[in-house]
């Protein structure tokens, strides 16, 4: 009778283990594939330094200059630091305002001079790209072999079948890395007061990468007490 009574919760266990296992392969599977699909690195500020000795400042009007880069950015990353800037006593104003710049186009030292000269700019923050690349790597594809623990060969093989094998594919990635130079206009020559570099990060989709971008760099001016931490315009 005991013997009786124990054998549907043995089949019970049984068919709960046998569930377990079905599972087993796609949540490995599931935990080999994951990774692949993880977000690449965001930027972040790898190196920040102020310069100990300038003692200048505060700055009440200052150029945003992007240096390098496709035109769409270059404006997209300007109007975005420009406005992050701005606030009561703060005034700042994009580069391309007094310097238009197709792709690829250098600027005029002696017309950039002239821009600031007139516009009484006493701050420069100028980015530009130090790191440009895309890659193209091979991911492998895995391969699993499940224990062979179902109890038809049929329902074995439907269940295992698709999962066995998962092909390999061509992945590619934009890597870009991004210097920012804060300058005191002070002085003939201009004089550094802050200079930021990011990590390599990815750069599949400029826009949103250039509104993080403009966050760390923000940030980074505020912690350094390059400019005030006063709420920005709206």
């Amino acid at each position: 009778m005991a013997g009786g009574q124990a054998r549907p919760v043995e089949a019970l266990i049984m068919r709960l283990l046998g569930e377990i296992m079905r599972r087993r392969p796609l949540l490995l599977l599931a935990a080999l594939i994951i990774p692949v699909f993880l977000p690449a690195s965001s930027p972040k500020m790898l190196l920040s330094w102020r310069n100990p000795n300038y003692s200048g400042g505060p700055f009440k009007n200052i150029l945003v200059l992007a240096l390098n880069g496709k035109a769409e950015g270059r404006l997209e990353f300007e109007d975005l630091l420009v406005a992050a800037i701005a606030r009561p006593g703060i005034q700042a104003t994009q580069s391309y305002v007094f310097l238009a710049r197709p792709d690829s186009t250098p600027i005029d030292m002696n017309d950039l001079k002239t821009v600031i000269r007139e516009q009484k700019f006493d701050a420069i923050v100028v980015a530009r790209l130090t790191k440009r690349e895309t890659k193209t790597t091979y991911v492998p594809g895995e391969v699993y072999t499940p224990v062979s623990y179902y109890r038809t060969f049929y329902g074995y093989y439907g269940a295992v079948y698709p999962i066995v094998y998962s092909p390999g594919y061509l992945q590619k990635e934009s890597i870009a890395q991004v210097e920012t130079n804060f300058y005191s206009t002070a002085k003939p020559d201009g004089e550094l007061v802050w200079t930021g570099t990011t990590n390599s990060f990815d750069a599949k989709s400029p826009m949103k990468v250039i509104k993080e971008l403009v966050k760390i760099v923000i940030k980074e001016l505020e912690k350094q007490r390059v400019i005030d931490r006063s709420s920005p315009k709206t």
